[in-house]
């Protein structure tokens, strides 16, 4: 039995969990910060001092939950990129210090590749290779997938992230923060057709939303605050239903391409029911293998990290205390 500690702090969530052998999770504590909601988005200098703050309380939590006492851990493992720098440094600096203190090997894991890995906590064994969706408020791309879980890019966005046009748009609507999920519960209940806004369709597998922003902006301009705010759920759903339209046509075109083994989302926004819906509609029809992750293994959790250590740890792949943190693939 390999049992591992995993440190999340790549944005604004503390987060730390043990996992035992990659696959069953013991523990998973995470502490969502909420000071940046007067802000409208995520503040780094205030999310990483936050981190400072809570790590040693959800470390001490998550190994509390899992029955475990750290002379019982095998590794432990922190996410050391992409990420806001000065949360990451929180993270990885707690775990370089446990590692130290207590003699176990450390591991750093890419925050991407531990989204994907949500898919493995999830469905135990899925199908290679697959093709990957991830998609947040700070990354969407597209990725095969091989067995060993290696990943290659194929697809990214060119400008913002999908999550980041979910915040902004819910923002121009005044919405509240977060803004992603404020939007999707005020378009609940609507077709999205009410305002057709603006598909990117690019040659590539590549995603742009910078178009989708200026429609919004520009609309809410022309038609006014009455008319807006008397019509604000039909907006939001034909915004939601613009974006999900864009990730599931290229996602689509990149399978077509591909003819991956299965396909599967993650991320933060792979909590958004109108693209679980689409992408398990889209793709069952194909009858390839679907992939769709817990709602709880979506978001920014140490689940992740702790799991997708594990195939290190069987490698004896273990990282030197002098790794860094990165901001970006």
């Amino acid at each position: 039995m390999t049992l591992i500690l995993g440190i999340e702090t790549s944005c604004d969530e503390t987060s730390a969990a043990v996992v035992e052998n990659g696959r069953r999770v013991l523990s998973n504590v995470v502490k969502t910060q909420m000071s940046h909601k007067d802000f409208g988005g995520v503040v780094p200098d205030l999310s990483s001092r936050e981190h400072v703050e809570y790590i040693y309380q959800v470390v001490e939590e998550s190994l509390s939950e899992a029955g475990v006492s750290i002379k019982e851990i095998n590794a432990v493992s922190a996410v050391n990129g992409p990420g806001l720098v000065g949360s990451l440094m929180v993270g990885l600096t707690s775990a370089k210090a446990i590692s130290l203190r207590n003699n176990i090997p450390f591991i750093a894991t890419d925050h991407v590749k531990g989204h994907i890995y949500g898919n493995i906590l999830t469905h135990g064994e899925i199908l290679f290779p697959s093709l990957a969706l991830v998609v947040s408020g700070g990354h969407t791309s597209l990725f095969m997938v091989e067995k060993d879980f290696s990943v290659k890019e194929i697809g990214k966005t060119l400008d913002d992230a999908a999550g980041e046009a979910f915040d902004k748009c819910a923002k121009m609507l005044s919405l509240g923060y977060p803004g992603g999920p404020a939007l999707e519960r005020t378009a609940q209940g609507k077709d999205g057709r009410f305002k057709k806004f603006p598909v990117s369709k690019l040659k590539s597998f590549d995603f742009s939303f910078s178009g989708l922003k200026t429609s919004v902006m520009y609309y809410i301009k022309e038609m006014g605050t009455n008319f807006v705010q008397k019509n604000v759920a039909d907006i939001a759903s034909s915004i939601e239903f613009a974006i999900v339209e864009q990730l599931i046509k290229t996602t689509y075109a990149a399978y077509e391409k591909f003819s991956p083994a299965g396909v599967m989302i993650a991320g933060g926004v792979s909590a958004n029911k109108l693209l679980r819906r689409r992408f398990e509609e889209v793709f069952e029809k194909k009858r390839v293998k679907v992939y769709i992750p817990e709602m709880r293994y979506c978001t920014d959790n140490a689940a992740l990290t702790a799991g997708i250590a594990y195939l290190n740890f069987e490698k004896n792949n273990f990282t030197s205390v002098d790794a860094g943190v990165y901001s970006r693939n």
